[in-house]
């Protein structure tokens, strides 16, 4: 840890940031393809440690730590995700047609405010494409795989829900779950799908397809999930949560990235995008608890933004997030991070005297 971080410092954070990701998904593309096994990445790997089990939406996950969208966008390193440690893997976001997404430079690292601003817009290779990625990835170590979802740049608002019925179709027999990622801020429009009528309107089709597809397949209904801004104020988030219950979704995820910018030391604090790491921190865990608060408890919550040590993640479970998803950390803390924020959080759960993790996770 200490060399990725001495590392990361002198070499790699005066690179091109999307050229040191590209080179990070090609070691985790390439470890995919080997079928690299725990053996082979040594101490990089977490040990299977039941106490981290847990359920929600009908799925198991063997901790709760999963890779968020967007680091893996084409479906091309899952087992390679899996490997260093994630108990779920949620790739994308996947539009029906190829996009290039916005021109770059479109990543900027605020080093000093252990923070990433992107403006990325849904670069993807299109569902095709995408579809037989994912067909070829190995599973392993029970790793959950999720696929989020999203319409394209220029398709209008009022056909938004052709675009994700699409991405549903092409995808159903390959994904665990499904993430309707309406927050993104880099496309635009696409937050205004948040709002009651079209969120009502978009959420009902796309479920109303999904259970067609498992009749047609004669399978269980897959879950499906919407992705929120940190942005909303209570009244937006009051909407969203009812429409989502309503609907019938099987859970939430909070939060994506924001658009406000809290005091930041960085050069790039003015640079246009979604701001994700330690600044998100503590806006998405009053986001997970007021949701937790607002649903009773009832709906579950995967937990995302600024999670860079086990005390960040016991933090989002016990404020009511039963799943959680990590980006920025990922990169800031190297490839042992998702081993020792697990290895952390059996520690927390000792100390605390738990011996399960279901018996903390949407506790709230």
């Amino acid at each position: 840890m200490k060399l990725y971080k001495l590392t990361y410092s002198a070499i790699l954070s005066r690179l091109d940031p999307e050229l040191c990701h590209d080179a990070a998904l090609g070691f985790l593309r390439l470890a995919s393809r080997l079928a690299v096994t725990r053996g082979a990445l040594g101490a990089c790997l977490v040990k299977a440690d039941e106490r981290l089990a847990v359920s929600a939406f009908g799925l198991r996950f063997s901790n709760p730590l999963g890779a968020a969208a967007g680091f893996d966008k084409n479906a091309e390193a899952v087992a390679g995700l899996a490997a260093v440690g994630f108990g779920h893997v949620e790739v994308g976001t996947v539009t029906p047609q190829p996009q290039p997404g916005n021109p770059r430079p479109r990543i900027f690292r605020l080093m000093e405010d252990r923070a990433v601003i992107n403006r990325m817009g849904f670069p993807n290779v299109g569902v095709e494409a995408f579809e037989r990625n994912l067909h070829r990835q190995a599973r392993p170590f029970g790793v959950v795989v999720g696929a989020s979802i999203g319409k394209g740049k220029d398709t209008p608002l009022e056909r938004a829900d052709e675009d994700y019925r699409r991405c549903l179709e092409v995808l159903y027999s390959h994904a665990d779950y499904f993430a309707i990622n309406v927050s993104s801020p880099n496309t635009p429009g696409l937050r205004e799908l948040q709002t009651r009528a079209l969120l009502e309107r978009l959420l009902r089709s796309v479920v109303e397809h999904g259970r067609e597809l498992a009749a047609q397949m004669d399978c269980p209904a897959k879950p499906l999930l919407v992705k929120v801004a940190p942005d909303l104020d209570l009244a937006q988030l009051e909407d969203v949560l009812e429409v989502a219950v309503q609907c019938g979704l099987a859970g939430i995820i909070a939060t994506n990235t924001t658009l406000n910018r809290p005091p930041l030391k960085s050069q790039h604090y003015a640079e246009e995008g979604g701001l994700s790491g330690l600044p998100l921190k503590d806006p998405s865990t009053r986001m997970i608890r007021e949701i937790h608060k607002r649903t009773g408890g009832k709906l579950p919550i995967i937990g995302s933004g600024g999670i860079f040590t086990a005390e960040d993640a016991w933090e989002k479970l016990k404020a009511g997030a039963t799943l959680l998803q990590a980006y920025t950390g990922f990169i800031y803390e190297g490839p042992c991070y998702a081993r020792r924020t697990s290895v952390g959080l059996v520690r927390l759960m000792e100390k605390a005297g738990v011996r399960s993790l279901g018996e903390v996770v949407g506790a709230g």
